[in-house]
């Protein structure tokens, strides 16, 4: 039944030459080394992560005598789900083998220095593109938790006796040695299993994992781009695979259909008006550079004035950008627009401009602007200089852009709250707060079932993971009644032999 679909598919089912190469060969199988060289016997997997919430992918696979981590997360949002990332992995770290990454969001890659920590020394796979984003990444957020210990324990506002970051920078540092270079076809073979990343849109780099031994196989999506990205290709079509994760971000919701840079255009145009600035809270890696070219081509087409300056106010945002040039080649917009991106563009280095910066807005009569900052779903980071100043003012207008998980402070204004936690005080929201859904990344509902119908055949069991619950469910649902496979939603810590 899938497989009739496939020309219908709006999915690459073709390789294309990106930072692996066109080699579409199959490796010549090589003896291992190790717990590498083994002979075949069933997989089992172990879902630790991202199985009752969208963040903190961890799925480990055993095979043979191989255990591979298939992705090492940060829990985000409820404070419920982040202690998770104090606690132990759940299984014996020193005897995984690898991880194995599919992209470099901090939800699929953030928990790489604390597995490190807890005695994790094998190598770490991915994309060169992920491996570049990663060092950014890794390093930004190891120094913003140790920002935010020295805040807590000046300010004494720790329950604890001191409050430590779960890793610092020299630990992340670290964690960037073990990355081992990725052939470049995407191929893979360890021992007797062979690995195969394919492009999955969502962000540079961004791959499924498909694990195959002894005739069994293993497809781990990743989180799969949407068709229309503004930066991103088509998902290309994995190979078969008797046994599918998929992911279900937006497992019970369609993208609206809106032009998301008119949207970004009315939005400046009335807050304008009024005299406020426009604040961007954005993830700084894939959404930060969308929200760039939206602005410069509103810019080019004259309906962002040039008077009104745009602030990056994100040292992860502007390197973050600067690897989007370096691989441009990846991208569906043109090597001269991916240039061009931050043309006219102010860039904000230090934490006291960010400070001074957000103050200058929010005083009366300041000239009107457009701020981007990170994080995305205000978490942390500088965006809450802005938050916390512009948002108890009605003029201005905070525009979230993309998915926000549940129990963030991005989600509870989004969901309209009228008063946010930041530093231990509450701020009123009288800013207007709109949620730019368009701007997302991930396939929606029906691009995961076009995604899932475009497989060369279908799976024996499919596996709905990185999901909120009501999202999962719908997901596993739809692709129980319109596609008649077995499909589950499996529990945290759940282990299932393949």
């Amino acid at each position: 039944m899938l497989s009739k679909s496939v020309r219908k598919s709006p999915f690459s089912p073709h390789s294309v030459e990106w930072e692996y190469g066109r080699s579409v060969r199959p490796r010549r199988a090589g003896a291992g080394i190790g717990r590498f060289a083994n002979a075949w016997s069933p997989m089992k997997l172990t879902f630790l992560g991202a199985a009752d919430t969208v963040t903190g992918s961890r799925h480990l696979l055993k095979v043979g005598d191989q255990r591979l981590l298939l992705d090492a997360g940060l829990f985000q949002g409820y404070k419920a789900l982040r202690e998770r990332n104090w606690m132990p992995l759940g299984a014996p770290v020193g005897e995984i083998d690898a991880v194995l990454l599919s992209h470099a969001h901090l939800d699929h890659c953030g928990y790489l220095p604390a597995l490190r920590r807890q005695g994790f020394k094998g190598p770490i796979y991915a994309t060169p593109a992920t491996r570049d984003l990663c060092e950014v990444l890794l390093k930004d957020s190891a120094h913003l938790q140790e920002e935010d210990a020295r805040r807590a324990n000046r300010e004494h506002s720790s329950r604890h006796e001191k409050a430590l970051p779960l890793y610092g920078v020299r630990e992340a540092e670290a964690t960037l040695k073990q990355f081992a270079a990725l052939p470049r076809d995407g191929r893979l073979r360890l021992g007797a299993t062979d690995i195969r990343y394919t492009p999955s849109g969502h962000l540079l780099g961004a791959s499924s994992i498909h694990v195959s031994q002894g005739g069994r196989s293993l497809l781990f999506s990743g989180d799969i781009g949407r068709v229309g990205d503004l930066l991103m290709p088509v998902p290309q079509v994995p190979p078969a695979a008797d046994v599918v994760l998929v992911e279900s971000t937006y497992g019970n919701r369609l993208h609206p259909a809106e032009d998301a840079q008119a949207r970004l255009g009315q939005i400046l145009r009335n807050t304008f008006k009024r005299g406020g600035s426009v604040l961007l809270p954005s993830f700084a890696v894939g959404r930060a550079q969308a929200l760039l070219l939206l602005l410069q081509r509103l810019r080019n087409a004259g309906e962002l004035p040039l008077d009104v300056p745009i602030w990056l106010d994100s040292p992860m945002a502007e390197q973050a950008t600067e690897l989007t040039v370096k691989h441009a080649r990846l991208l569906r917009i043109s090597a001269s627009e991916a240039r061009s991106l931050t043309d006219r563009v102010r860039y904000v280095t230090k934490q006291a401009q960010s400070v001074k910066l957000a103050a200058s807005l929010a005083a009366p009569r300041a000239r009107p602007a457009v701020v981007i900052s990170a994080s995305g779903m205000a978490t942390g980071g500088r965006v809450l200089n802005y938050i916390e100043t512009l948002a108890p003012q009605p003029r201005h207008h905070i525009a979230f852009p993309g998915f926000q998980a549940g129990g963030t402070r991005g989600a509870r204004m989004v969901a309209g709250e009228r008063e946010i936690k930041i530093r231990s005080r509450w701020v009123p929201v009288n800013a207007e707060v709109s949620h730019l859904d368009g701007l997302s990344g991930h396939a929606d509902a029906d691009g995961l079932m076009q995604w899932l119908r475009a497989l060369p055949r279908p799976p024996e069991q499919v596996y709905v993971v990185h999901g909120e619950p009501a999202a999962a469910d719908a997901l596993r649902g739809r692709i129980q009644d319109e596609l008649g496979l077995r499909v589950r939603v499996p529990q945290h810590g759940e282990t299932v032999e393949l």
